[in-house]
């Protein structure tokens, strides 16, 4: 059975976990039934981060398009638009806090604030570890809102041999959330 047409959100914020995103976006692009649109937004400081980690630059491949996080004026950072879930992977503490304090200051804590007011899916997927206090306090004031959070938290049920296996474990998870088979 085809699932309907979607449209997703997928951003990358300052996190270090850059390999989660670019298999996550490799792993979106090769479904059987991928979005019909990948809108991907990053974070100043995730550019930098992610050539570091990945070794490469990021060169959008369709179904995905990259969009300025300065630039307001896209489609999603409104409620009119029919993008019906958003996942931000890495997700940072300085991303969560904002979301979780409606600073929409920027388009992704925008539309992240977007896709909560209007009950559609946002999955934040944080790297960050430990915790303190605050930022369970704001995953918790994210999941009352209705927000899905995601530890990239690696599992070994399946008994990965290398980072790319124990990576797929996180994403295999998110794409699970997300409603993709």
């Amino acid at each position: 059975m085809k699932q309907p047409a979607r449209k997703i959100i997928v951003a990358i914020t300052g996190a270090s976990g850059s390999i989660y995103a670019l298999k996550l976006l490799e792993k979106l692009q090769s479904l059987k039934n991928p979005p019909t649109e990948i809108a991907v937004v990053f974070s100043d400081n995730a550019r930098e981060i992610w050539k570091h980690e990945t070794g490469k630059k990021f060169v959008a491949k369709s179904p995905a398009k990259e969009y300025n996080n300065k630039d307001f004026f896209v489609p999603f950072a409104s409620g009119s638009s029919n993008y019906e879930t958003m996942i931000i992977c890495p997700a940072s503490m300085g991303i969560v806090v904002r979301i979780a304090n409606c600073t929409s200051d920027d388009l992704i804590a925008r539309a992240a604030d977007v896709i909560l007011k209007e009950r559609r899916k946002l999955i934040l997927v944080p790297r960050e570890t430990p915790y303190n206090l605050i930022h369970i306090r704001n995953m918790e004031t994210l999941t009352l809102a209705g927000a899905i959070i995601c530890p990239a938290t690696p599992s070994f049920y399946s008994k990965p041999k290398t980072i790319d296996d124990l990576v797929m474990t996180v994403v295999e998870r998110i794409i699970s959330l997300a409603g993709f088979e």
